[in-house]
């Protein structure tokens, strides 16, 4: 009887023991089965209006004497910020960029180089946050520093691009998963669950926009034209 009872205890052994095999062994088999996907990547743009322009001027005074040169360079500067802020700039968008005084000289085969004074220059960055007024607080800018006054550019662009940059970012998922689909139907499968994704925005142009006076009042008027917002997307979609 305990040898009976010895060999049941054995065959449940082997029994479970054959079970627990047959079990990892299925968990293997699947765990070595790749994962079938297709990858595809795409891109979704959106052209928006700028809602900015980036100002750039600088004033720039000659003067026999460095000092002579720098205080009358401080005086355009003032006049300048002066304008900028009663156009309704906050000062927070306004920074200086840089500031220079070097001595000119004026070069002859006879002579060589001759000092002939010093200039004084300092430059501006400007935010304008209200795009349709760039033209109206350029000509004021001008008109308050006269001659010493130069404009190096004006730059419309898009300042806060949240909406634009969600809008883009729905355009390519949606080409990515048409992009995927299509694949899957010249292969004769079907698309799963997503199972990977990356995204990489691309860098907003900043095309420098042409100054140009209306023959009507002679007001400057600053084109903003369209910038394309634009997103990318890799992905991979299961298959089966």
């Amino acid at each position: 009887m305990k040898t009976s009872a010895s060999n049941k205890t054995r065959v449940i052994a082997v029994i479970a023991l054959s079970v627990l095999v047959s079990t990892i062994g299925t968990q293997f088999a699947q765990a070595a089965t790749p994962t079938r996907y297709i990858s595809v990547s795409s891109t979704g743009t959106v052209k928006v209006t700028p809602d900015a322009v980036r100002l750039n001027t600088s004033v720039s005074v000659s003067a026999k004497v460095s000092k002579d040169a720098l205080a009358a360079a401080n005086v355009a500067a003032s006049k300048f910020r002066t304008a900028i802020l009663a156009n309704g700039i906050d000062k927070k968008y306004l920074s200086s960029t840089s500031l220079t005084v070097y001595p000119e000289y004026n070069y002859t085969q006879e002579t060589g180089n001759v000092l002939i004074g010093y200039r004084a220059s300092q430059s501006f960055e400007v935010i304008i946050r209200n795009a349709a007024k760039a033209g109206e607080i350029v000509d004021a800018v001008v008109a308050s520093a006269g001659d010493a006054l130069y404009i190096n550019g004006v730059t419309p662009f898009v300042y806060d691009n949240t909406k634009a940059t969600e809008a883009a970012r729905t355009s390519a998922v949606k080409n990515a998963k048409a992009k995927a689909n299509s694949y899957a139907k010249l292969l004769g499968v079907k698309i799963g669950k997503i199972i990977y994704l990356q995204e990489s925005s691309a860098p907003s142009s900043y095309p420098i926009a042409m100054a140009q006076a209306k023959a009507s009042d002679e007001a400057t008027q600053i084109d903003l034209g369209q910038q394309d917002i634009t997103v990318s997307v890799s992905t991979k979609w299961t298959i089966s």
